[in-house]
C-alpha cells in the first residue's frame, strides 16, 4: 500500500482504537505530515526501534511496538525449540526481562511488549517502575532470561521513544542474531498476525511477573564490588562534595543509593531535575553531552562549592562530568573520552599497585574513541581491543573472553559518554561510572588535587589528545537520501590529506577493506561490515564519517594530538573544517 492507503486503513480499521483514529483524522489536509507518518514502517534496526511518538507506521506507538514484539517472540520461540530439540528433560519456560525509562508512553509500551510475549508463551519479568538500562542488562543474566527489552530513546528529545533488544548474555543483539531478528520482525506484515492477551490472564497463566526490589538489591551489590579503596572513601567522606542530576530520568534512586551506602555524605541532587518527567522541562535536550543540560547543576555546584558535578541521561547509561580546576576555581567540562580515561587510569594504576590487575587483562574501546587509551593500555601492559561504534560490541567482547578464556575484561568505553567497570552488566553503565569517578575524585583529593588536575597530569604524561564530533541532522526521505549520497561521494573520491595531514591509511568498513595509501596494499578490517569510513592520518591524527543507526544524522568524528591544550584545540578545529569540506557540509 502507498502512504495514503495506509493512512486510510489506520483511520477506518476496527483494529485501531478511537484515540488513534482521531489523532490521524486531525491531520487531514497536512499532506506532508501524513506522508512522513506512513511512507514507510518504522524500521527495526540492528538495535531495535527508535522514533517520534505518535500514530502511524513510521511512529512509536502501541501497534508498532506490538508488531516488533511479535517478530522478536517468533525468533525467541524458534531459538528455544532449536536449543531444546531432543531434550525431553528440559521443560524450563523461556523468559524475557523488560524495563522502561521516564519517557512518555514508556510504561504502556513495556506493558504491551510483556502481554505480547505472554500471548506467545514467553514469560515476561517486567519492572514495577522505571529502571536504568544497565540494570536491565544485569537482570537478563541474573534471571536466566533468553532476552531483554528496554523501552527508552536514551538522550533523544522528549518527542522520541524507542525499543532496545538484549540477548541472554546481557548485551544488545549483534550479528548474526540482529539480522535474524530483523527478518522475523519484517515477516510480521499484518496486524492480524500479532498476538496479545490481557494482563490479568497473563498473570494467572504465570507468564507476567512484576519485579523490583530483589533485582535492585543484587544490582547495587554488584556495583559496590567494583570499589578498589573503600578506606579512602571513608577517610574523605566529609571532605568531598558531589552535585548530581538525573535529568528527570532513571538514575536518581540507584545513584543516590550506591553513593550513600559507600559512605559519601555530601551529595546534592538538583531539586528541579530530581523527579522523572518525560517532558524534560528544565533542559532543551536531556543529554549530558550538551553543556546546557548542566546549567542548574553548575549553579548548585557553585553554591555548595562542589568538587565534581555529574549528570546521567534519562536511561542512566551515559555520564557527563564537570570538575573544578584548582588553579582558577572554575568548573571544567570533560568529554566522554576524558572522563573515560580518568576512570581507566584510576582502575589500572590502583589495581597495578595492589596486585589485582590480571596478567591477561584487556581494555576495549570503539574505533572513534581516543587514542590516549592505546598509550595507557601500553603503559599498564593490558591488551587494547578496538571494536565498531556501539557499546554492544564491547559487551560482545566480554562474552568472547568468557567463552574462549583469552582475556580478563578490565574496562571498556566509547567516546559518547559511556563506559563499563566490571562485568555485572554488558552495556554502558552510568551508575557504576558515577561510583568510579567519585572514588577517583576522593583518591585525588586525598593527594591534594582535583579530577581536572588529574586530567592535566594525564595530558602531560600521555600527550594532549583531543577529539571532536560534528553531527548533521537531515530528516525525512530527502535527508536519508542526502546522507546516502554523501557517503557514496566520499567513497568515490578517497582523499590524500586533511588539513595538511597526510592520509596514511583509509578504512572502508562497509567494503571490509583497509588500504595503505603509500603502498596501495589492502587487507581486511577484521571487524563486521558497517557503513563507516575511517582515515588514519600522520601525527597521531584521524577522522571518520558514519551515519547514525538510531537518528536521522550523519556523524563526523576527528582526533588529534597536540603539544598543549591550545595547540590540540587549534589542530582539531582545522581538521574539523577539512573533514566537513570533504563531506560537502556547509558552514
Amino acid at each position: 500500500m502507498g502512504y495514503r492507503e495506509n493512512y486510510q486503513f489506520w483511520c477506518t480499521d476496527a483494529y485501531f482504537d478511537e484515540e488513534t483514529k482521531q489523532e490521524l483524522l486531525a491531520l487531514e489536509g497536512n499532506e506532508t505530515e501524513i506522508e512522513d507518518r506512513f511512507y514507510k514502517d518504522l524500521s527495526f534496526g540492528t538495535g531495535g526501534l527508535r522514533g517520534v511518538i505518535g500514530a502511524g507506521t513510521n511512529r512509536m506507538n502501541i501497534y508498532t511496538v506490538r508488531k516488533a514484539t511479535q517478530g522478536l517472540a517468533n525468533f525467541i520461540n524458534l531459538e528455544s525449540r532449536s536449543h531444546n530439540a531432543g531434550d525431553s528433560k528440559n521443560e524450563s519456560r523461556t523468559s524475557i526481562a523488560i524495563a522502561f525509562d521516564s519517557r512518555h508512553m514508556s510504561p504502556e509500551f513495556a506493558d504491551e511488549a510483556a502481554r505480547c510475549m505472554a500471548a506467545n508463551g514467553i514469560k515476561a519479568y517486567i519492572f514495577e517502575s522505571l529502571r536504568p538500562t544497565p540494570e536491565l542488562s544485569f537482570a537478563v543474566r541474573h534471571l536466566g532470561c533468553i532476552a531483554g527489552i528496554v523501552i527508552t530513546a536514551s538522550h533523544n528529545p522528549a518527542e522520541y521513544n524507542g525499543y532496545k533488544v538484549y540477548w541472554e548474555d546481557g548485551a544488545q543483539i549483534t550479528a548474526p542474531k540482529d539480522k535474524q531478528i530483523i527478518a522475523e520482525v519484517n515477516r510480521v506484515t499484518d496486524f492480524a498476525m500479532v498476538k496479545t492477551m490481557s494482563r490479568e490472564d497473563a498473570v494467572k497463566a504465570g507468564l507476567y511477573q512484576v519485579i523490583g526490589k530483589e533485582i535492585d538489591d543484587r544490582y547495587v551489590a554488584e556495583l559496590k564490588k567494583q570499589i578498589i579503596h573503600p578506606e579512602i572513601i571513608q577517610a574523605m567522606a566529609d571532605d568531598i562534595t558531589i552535585v548530581y542530576t538525573p535529568l528527570h530520568g532513571t538514575g536518581n534512586l540507584p545513584v543516590r543509593r550506591v553513593l550513600a551506602e559507600l559512605g559519601f555524605k555530601k551529595v546534592y541532587v538538583v531539586p528541579e531535575q530530581e523527579k522523572p518527567d518525560g517532558d524534560f522541562p528544565t533542559v532543551p535536550y536531556p543529554n549530558p553531552e550538551d553543556p546546557k543540560a548542566f546549567a542548574l547543576a553548575l549553579a548548585l555546584a557553585k553554591k555548595v562549592n562542589a568538587d565534581i558535578v555529574l549528570a546521567t541521561d534519562p536511561d542512566a547509561d551515559r555520564l557527563g562530568v564537570y570538575a573544578k580546576d584548582s588553579c582558577t576555581g572554575e568548573y571544567m567540562s570533560f568529554t566522554g573520552n576524558m572522563s573515560g580515561m580518568v576512570i581507566a587510569e584510576y582502575i589500572l594504576s590502583r589495581r597495578k599497585e595492589n596486585g589485582t590487575l590480571p596478567e591477561n587483562g584487556a581494555m576495549v574501546k570503539t574505533i572513534v574513541t581516543t587514542d590516549m587509551a592505546d598509550v595507557i593500555a601500553e603503559k599498564y601492559q593490558v591488551k587494547l581491543i578496538e571494536v565498531l561504534t556501539g557499546f554492544k560490541y564491547i559487551g560482545e567482547q566480554i562474552k568472547f573472553f568468557e567463552q574462549q578464556h583469552t582475556y580478563s575484561y578490565v574496562f571498556g568505553m566509547e567516546e559518547s559518554y559511556g563506559c563499563l567497570v566490571g562485568t555485572h552488566a554488558r552495556d554502558k553503565d552510568a551508575c557504576v561510572a558515577v561510583m568510579a569517578l567519585c572514588e577517583a575524585a576522593a583518591y585525588c583529593k586525598s593527594q591534594g588535587r582535583t579530577l581536572w588536575d588529574q586530567m592535566i597530569r594525564m595530558y602531560e604524561e600521555y600527550g594532549y589528545f583531543r577529539e571532536g564530533l560534528e553531527s548533521v541532522t537531515l530528516k525525512g526521505i530527502d535527508g536519508s537520501q542526502k546522507i546516502q549520497e554523501m557517503m557514496r561521494a566520499m567513497r568515490q573520491t578517497p582523499p590524500k590529506s586533511f588539513a595538511g595531514l597526510k592520509v596514511l591509511e583509509a578504512r572502508d568498513y562497509g567494503a571490509d577493506v583497509v588500504k595503505d595509501m603509500e603502498t596501495g596494499e589492502t587487507r581486511p578490517t577484521g571487524l563486521p561490515k558497517s557503513n563507516v569510513l575511517y582515515y588514519k592520518l600522520e601525527n597521531n591524527s584521524w577522522c571518520c564519517a558514519r551515519p547514525s543507526g538510531t537518528e536521522p544524522k550523519i556523524k563526523f568524528y576527528m582526533g588529534v594530538k597536540g603539544s598543549s591544550l591550545e595547540d590540540s584545540a587549534e589542530k582539531l578545529q582545522e581538521l574539523r573544517r577539512a573533514l566537513l569540506d570533504f563531506a560537502g557540509v556547509e558552514g
